[in-house]
């Protein structure tokens, strides 16, 4: 399974009416409520705000809304797209706004699932690893040795805190986490504090 790695935005016109399709990347239910609430307040004049995501480590978690357009007719049909990409942890909210012009459900089935379709054509992605929360706290004699640690099991630092010690934490693929502990021991010597989350 793939999974998103930032934000994408795609845009098509249907006789005269914008469809804008925004795939933003959601691990849980809460993350996906949340992608649609902003869209909704980045669109505050749209006609309708669609959505269609797939979570889970194995992509079998879905949530879809037409949001006021026929049943079936908008969030089902980029879901379907969604199903067919091999990509997880991905809401891909649809802004439409309205032309004048009623395009009938076919006509609405064809634009979402287009709509779907142009974002994931310039989507970023990368592999799902499983990746596990670290936390390390070392002197700064180490600091130098550690950084190169970092770039060698493919560690995504988020904050760093230089203090008496520095304190450092981000994630790490779970399949790197013995030999990051095994690196901490041998650069350490018993200095360098490193907590892995299970």
């Amino acid at each position: 399974m793939l999974v998103l790695t930032e934000r994408a935005e795609a845009e098509i016109e249907v006789k005269r009416s914008r469809f804008i399709a925004i795939a933003l990347p959601a691990n849980t239910p809460e993350d996906v409520r949340n992608a649609v609430l902003s869209i909704r307040k980045e669109h505050p004049d749209a006609n309708h705000v669609v959505h269609a995501a797939v979570i889970g480590k194995a992509g079998t978690e879905y949530s879809v809304s037409d949001d006021r357009e026929p049943k079936n007719t908008a969030g089902r049909p980029a879901l379907e797209v969604l199903k067919g990409s091999g990509i997880t942890n991905i809401v891909i909210c649809i802004v439409r706004y309205f032309g004048g012009t009623l395009l009938g459900t076919g006509g609405l089935v064809k634009a979402y699932g287009d709509s779907a379709k142009e974002v994931l054509k310039i989507v970023r992605t990368e592999e799902l690893i499983e990746k596990r929360n670290f936390r390390m706290v070392l002197p700064y004699s180490s600091y130098t040795l550690i950084k190169r640690t970092f770039e060698a099991v493919h560690a995504s630092v988020g904050t760093e805190d230089f203090a008496d010690m520095i304190t450092v934490e981000g994630t790490i693929p779970m399949s790197e986490a013995n030999a990051f502990r095994k690196a901490a021991e041998d650069i350490g010597q018993g200095r360098i504090l490193l907590e892995i989350s299970t």
